[in-house]
């Protein structure tokens, strides 16, 4: 019987806020953690494994394994919807509000 062979799929620079996001959705689509780390943004030999006492100035990666692509495309397909209406409603959030305009 042949040997089932996983596929990968990493994600990079992911806001603190989005990790357990990730990880939810993961689990919920026959994916596994395979990788969680912190790496500094200003020394590339600093990696750690969890979250360090001081966060700041690292950016967090997750690497997800899955037997099926497709599942690990289905998540790249929520993350990148995920990023996009949030930069959608940030934007938003920044327009002044127009105010009794009559012209």
């Amino acid at each position: 019987m042949g040997k089932i062979q996983n596929k990968y799929l990493e994600i990079k620079n992911i806001n603190k806020d989005m990790v357990n996001w990730v990880e939810d959705i993961a689990e919920e689509n026959n994916c596994r953690v395979e990788r969680k780390e912190w790496k500094s943004k200003y020394n590339s030999y600093v990696v750690y494994d969890y979250e360090p006492f001081c966060s700041e100035g690292f950016e967090i990666n997750i690497l997800l394994s899955s037997v099926d692509i497709s599942y690990l495309n289905f998540i790249k397909y929520l993350y990148r919807e995920k990023m996009s209406t949030i930069e959608y409603l940030d934007n938003c959030a920044k327009i002044p509000a127009v105010r009794n305009y009559v012209g």
